[in-house]
């Protein structure tokens, strides 16, 4: 006889909900761990066949010691789901184990245990209870530099870290917010890559070529508008934010620090998602139901 205690404990140590429970009990004539067993393995199933869909919502999540930040995005389908105490617990986990673990990728990152089970177990667990594909999409560490380091996090779904050499907490934290609003993609102009420097110079030079003037003058108006794209995609280069009058550059000048490293993730940032036609699926489900 399947009882409700049992049914209870069952829920307490899969999460699913209690007709699954009972279910599961029922197939399997009582028996805890076997039923236990079998809704791990159909989870597992469920998971599988949702992992085709894309998940391009999520959280970011930090984990920091003595030494160094981690930071990981962790990704779900919908923004409600990204906000819910379950998958939070499961991106902050994944922080931990990074930075615990420094794994070498995110499949590594998977099979790294926390709480008594593989994080992609837990994973899993949470796709099958929750019904959203989810994923660990990508994670970096930044060590610490000799000076402050900061962290700033825009609603969860724009993380960023800046470790300084030299200056002081404030100016890390300034600096964190200044990345996470102007998205630096380079630290300097020496970091841009000659490829990408010169297809730039290529566009500008088509552009500049349409006003008719003389091929000396176009030559100076790209090396101009170059040094102005360099300045836009480059940290040093952009005007700081909060004081716009000055750069990023001359502000760490003027506090005797350098930028030592940074990173910068944005939730779902190149990732394509098909635009839903939210009034289709409601008729869709109101025809559903109906049927």
């Amino acid at each position: 006889m399947i009882t409700a205690a049992m049914v209870k404990e069952l829920r307490e140590r899969t999460g699913a909900a209690m007709m699954d429970c009972k279910r599961a009990l029922q197939a399997t004539d009582g028996d805890l761990d076997a039923a236990a067993e079998k809704m791990r393995m159909e989870g597992q199933a469920k998971a599988d066949k949702k992992a085709s869909r894309v998940a391009a919502d999520g959280t970011v999540a930090f984990a920091e010691n003595d030494q160094a930040v981690a930071v990981v995005e962790v990704n779900c389908e919908t923004d409600f789901v990204s906000k819910g105490d379950d998958f939070l617990a499961l991106a902050n986990a994944a922080a931990q184990a990074v930075l615990g673990h420094q794994p070498a990728d995110v499949l590594a990152l998977a099979e790294l245990s926390s709480e008594g089970r593989k994080l992609d177990e837990w994973r899993r667990e949470l796709v099958n209870k929750i019904g959203e594909n989810m994923t660990f999409r990508r994670f970096s560490i930044i060590n610490k530099a000799t000076g402050a380091t900061a962290t700033y996090s825009h609603g969860g779904r724009i993380g960023t870290v800046v470790t300084l050499e030299g200056g002081d907490e404030e100016l890390a934290r300034n600096l964190a917010m200044h990345v996470a609003a102007s998205n630096p993609q380079y630290l300097d102009a020496d970091a841009v890559p000659a490829e990408a420097r010169e297809a730039e110079r290529k566009i500008l030079i088509a552009q500049a070529e349409d006003s008719g003037k003389p091929m000396e003058i176009i030559e100076k108006m790209v090396e101009g508008r170059l040094r102005k794209y360099l300045a836009e995609i480059t940290l040093l280069g952009q005007p700081f934010v909060m004081d716009p009058d000055q750069t990023v550059e001359k502000l760490l000048k003027g506090k005797g620090a350098k930028i030592a490293a940074y990173a910068r993730f944005e939730v779902g940032e190149g990732i394509e998602k098909a635009a839903d036609d939210f009034a289709a699926e409601v008729a869709a489900t109101a025809k559903a139901s109906m049927s």
